[in-house]
């Protein structure tokens, strides 16, 4: 236990020294400027409301999988909270995406940091064991939701800084794998958790390429697909809990 704990103690500390180091970061207004703004059945930016509809159906099917799987509640609850944390990120998402701004964004990204948190707290409990993941839900899911309002917090208060934001995302994905890499899992399929990772890195670098997707015929966007990506790497989460079996 003691180096588990370790594996999840390292990271934090050299993501708080980067941070520490680093000059403050406020959202760039520019990221709200999405490259396909087309209006469809009179919704603005159609196919970036319209694709929050994937987290939705992911999210109904994990929840799902979730109830149906057999294993205790210390390891079900973090589940169910990824899962109904993806529901209030299709609702929040969407809900900015009609008009993208600042306050908006808060509800969008609320959500997606305590899928994190859920995530993390879920791969602890298979690894690390039960009572440690549940032992560790509510701070993780307090830590994230509270970058989160630091950040909006700083940019009403005319010093924004949106690092911590990325920063507990970072954290979140250096543990699950260094705890993929030095702690089995107790359930068969944790490797699913690799293709998760990769998806979702995907999923970040068509939203950086948001721009110059959509200039490729002005389909779909960069950040359309970034939704699609996403959804996809949660799907893999579902797949996961429908197929492992415990070892």
């Amino acid at each position: 236990m003691s180096r588990g704990w370790a594996v999840l103690l390292l990271p934090a500390c050299a993501v708080a020294l980067a941070l520490a180091l680093l000059p403050p970061l406020p959202q760039p207004q520019d990221y709200h400027r999405f490259a396909d703004a087309r209006t469809w059945l009179g919704v603005p930016h159609f196919l970036d409301v319209a694709s929050n509809l994937a987290f939705l159906a992911v999210a109904v099917a994990g929840l799902f999988a979730v109830l149906r799987n057999v294993f205790g509640r210390a390891e079900r609850l973090p589940y169910a909270l990824f899962f109904l944390a993806l529901t209030a990120t299709a609702f929040g998402s969407a809900w900015y995406h009609l008009a993208p701004d600042d306050a908006r964004l808060f509800w969008d990204r609320l959500p997606i940091a305590m899928c994190f948190a859920a995530l993390l707290s879920a791969v602890i409990a298979e690894r690390l064991g039960p009572r440690a993941g549940l032992l560790s839900l509510a701070p993780l899911a307090a830590t994230g939701a509270g970058t989160v309002w630091y950040w909006l917090r700083s940019e009403g208060l005319g010093a924004g800084n949106v690092l911590p934001y990325f920063a507990f995302q970072l954290y979140a994905l250096l543990a699950i794998l260094l705890l993929m890499h030095f702690h089995s899992s107790r359930y068969s399929r944790g490797a699913d958790l690799y293709r998760v990772a990769m998806l979702y890195g995907a999923a970040l670098a068509a939203e950086l390429l948001d721009r110059y997707i959509f200039a490729l015929g002005e389909v779909v966007s960069g950040h359309t697909l970034k939704h699609l990506l996403v959804a996809l790497a949660a799907y893999q989460l579902v797949r996961m809990l429908r197929l492992r079996r415990r070892l």
